[in-house]
Formats: C-alpha cells, structure tokens, sequence
C-alpha cells in the first residue's frame, strides 16, 4: 500500500523524543533539554524586524528564481568567498528550502538506484534516512573512540566500491561534535578526485568552530574543486531562524544547473522573505554571530566540565554544538536509557541507536540548546540516575 522504502524508516527520531516530555511530573525542577540542535537564544531583532517587513511586501510573495534570488546569492558568495579566502562565484551558488533539502537535492542530482554513498558512523539520522528514502545504498566507515570518532583515509579508501558515487561528510560533525581537521578534509577531497567520486562537506554548525579556528578549510582555494566538491550550509543555527527555512549549496556550475532541475520540482524556489532579510545580514551581523560563537563555545567548556564530574560518563568527543558520551549502563539500549532520562531526571537527548548501527552506547547531547546555568546542573540530575 505504502512505499517500502518509506514504511520501514523509523518515525523522525527527533519527534519520538519530544514525545517523551510529557513523561517527566517536574521533581527535579524544570526540564533540562539537550535534544533537537537548535539555538538556545533568538534571532537578532534587526533580522526579525526584516522577516517582519519582507512579509508583507507582495514582491517577496511571488515566485522567485529556482537557484535563488540574484542579491541573496550574490551576498552569500561574497560571504562564502571572504570566510575561506577564495573566490566563489554566484553562479556556484544554489539557495535551498534548508540545509536536510540541500542534502536531498544533491543527492538526487548525483546517484540513482543501484548507487552508493558513503557515510561516516556515528551518522545523521537525516542523511541516512534520506539515502533510505531514494534507494541509494550505503555503506559506512566506522569512527572508533581512538580517533576521535574521525575516520582515516585508508579506512575510507577500502570502503569505496565500484558503484560509490559520493562520501557525505558531517563537520563540525553531527551528532559527534568532532571537527574534521583541514588536512583530513584535504585528503580526504584528493582521495575523491583520484577516485572520480565527490565529497558532500555539510558545514552546517561551522560558525561555531573552536575559537582558535578561524578557517575551517582551504578546500576552495584547491584548483578544478568544482570538478570533486559540493558544499553544504544552513542559516538555521548562525541566524537563529530554523523555522524559517533557508540553506545553501556551493558548487561547480554544472553541478548548480543539476540542482536547479530538482529544486524546480520539489520547491520551485527557496523562501523568499528569508532570503531578502538576510542579504544585508551576512554582512552586518557578523559581531553579532561571533559573540554567539563564544557563548557556545563558553556552553561547551560547561558541558565538558560537568561531564567530567560524572564518573562513568565518557564524553567520547564535543564540538560546535554537540556532545557525544558512552553511557555507564552496560547493556542498556540507549533508547530505553534516553526514555528513562527523559521520565525520571527531566534530561532529554537523543539516544546513540538512531545515529546508526553499533551505537546504542552512546547518547548525543546538544548543549547548544541551554545556558550555563543549566548545563551545570547535569550532574547532580544524572548521578542520582537509577534504571
């Protein structure tokens, strides 16, 4: 009755979860949650007032270029250009519903069925589900604890077959929290060129990298990138407006004029009152974004210290927005434990079991999504944590 590449995904893990608020009676004090990466403040109210304005121009109501509108484009690749000391055209810029279509997108223009992608695990559920959805197959890299839950090339190297069209990369990594090194990231895309396969980079929490990090890579300055690379990226985090919608891809203009043939039949266009309230933004906000950059990364150094004042909880890796920690009940299902966490601690994250096989040990927590001084009472809610 139902398509059997739709019916035997899981529900969206995320809404399971959020399920489980109602489970939690308040003993505790008020409910810790770590669970959807969302930003934990709002947007600046410049750019609300912009949404606020773009909305009721009739302009912005009507249809609008499929690759995106010409300034919005022209402003992220000036953005995109200085970011990474390169030069971006905007004719390599493709402007998405999001950054889960950006993803879908690509997808559909690179691989079919019978095709494969390469994933590394721990994964995003989105990803996978995705590949799932489209009949493209997948096979996957295992990041152990040793490395910092980061692959190696000669792991990834083994692991593309005849049939891999493209490796999907996560970084700062989703739900890891690990942070691709730029030298990994460059051997990884010359492993790809000498492979004839493309690299799928999702940058979507790279504006929060570590402080001491200021470009995450040289990717784009490499010649004919545009021939091995497609670049992914959403506004959600940085800009605080996830309801809002809006992502965006870098690449080739060959790759763009395929995209723009799966957009025009899933969307036609991206938003457009988002679209134009952030084209002056990408510009003016950038003290705004960098004094958001520190607060997270002030949330981490909380969350890694709370963790460390919980014995038997081993943050395995943590960055931009996430952590990701091996839970000390042997034997658990982390789905059962999450649960549990969510009915008697009033802590809710989302269990290691949905981000792929092996990883029912795990739990990710998003830090991101609370201040400090909530972060901090972590460890009083789960040392007292009994199953």
């Amino acid at each position: 009755m139902f398509n059997s590449a739709v019916a035997t995904l899981n529900a969206p893990p995320v809404s399971i979860v959020l399920n489980w608020k109602s489970s939690y009676d308040g003993a505790n004090g008020a409910l810790i949650d770590m669970s959807q990466a969302v930003p934990g403040y709002s947007a600046h109210p410049d750019i609300l007032a912009a949404l606020a304005k773009g909305a009721s121009d009739p302009a912005l109501a009507r249809y609008g270029p499929v690759e995106g509108d010409p300034e919005f484009r022209s402003a992220y690749a000036d953005h995109v250009s200085q970011l990474y000391n390169a030069k971006i055209d905007r004719n390599e810029v493709q402007i998405t519903s999001g950054c889960n279509q950006a993803f879908v997108a690509t997808v559909l223009a690179l691989a079919g069925h019978g095709d494969r992608i390469l994933m590394m695990r721990p994964c995003y559920f989105n990803h996978e589900s995705t590949l799932g959805m489209l009949g493209v197959g997948i096979d996957y890299v295992d990041c152990d604890d040793d490395g910092g839950l980061l692959p190696n090339c000669a792991s990834i190297d083994a692991a593309i077959g005849p049939q891999t069209r493209a490796i999907a990369l996560v970084s700062p990594n989703n739900p890891a929290g690990s942070i691709y090194p730029a030298p990994l990231l460059a051997d990884i895309l010359a492993l790809c060129q000498k492979r004839g396969i493309w690299l799928i980079l999702d940058e979507t929490y790279r504006d929060f990298m570590p402080l001491d990090m200021d470009v995450p890579h040289h990717l784009f300055a490499q010649d004919d990138w545009q021939s091995s690379l497609i670049q992914l990226y959403s506004f959600s985090k940085s800009y605080c407006l996830p309801g809002h919608r809006l992502g965006a891809i870098i690449a080739g203009h060959d790759v763009v004029a395929q995209l723009a043939k799966v957009i025009d039949n899933i969307q036609i266009c991206a938003p457009r009152v988002a679209q134009h309230a952030l084209t002056p933004m990408l510009t003016s906000m950038s003290s705004w974004r960098q004094e958001n950059r520190e607060r997270i990364a002030a949330r981490a150094t909380v969350f890694r210290t709370a963790m460390d004042d919980l014995p038997g909880w081993d943050l395995l890796s943590s960055g931009a927005y996430f952590g990701y920690v091996r839970h000390p009940f042997t034997g658990v299902g982390s789905r059962q434990l999450a649960e549990t966490m969510a009915r008697k601690a009033g802590v809710l994250v989302i269990p290691g079991a949905f981000f792929g096989a092996g990883q029912d040990g795990a739990l990710r927590f998003a830090f991101a999504n609370a201040g400090r001084d909530v972060i901090v009472k972590l460890a009083d809610r789960l040392s007292s944590l009994t199953l």
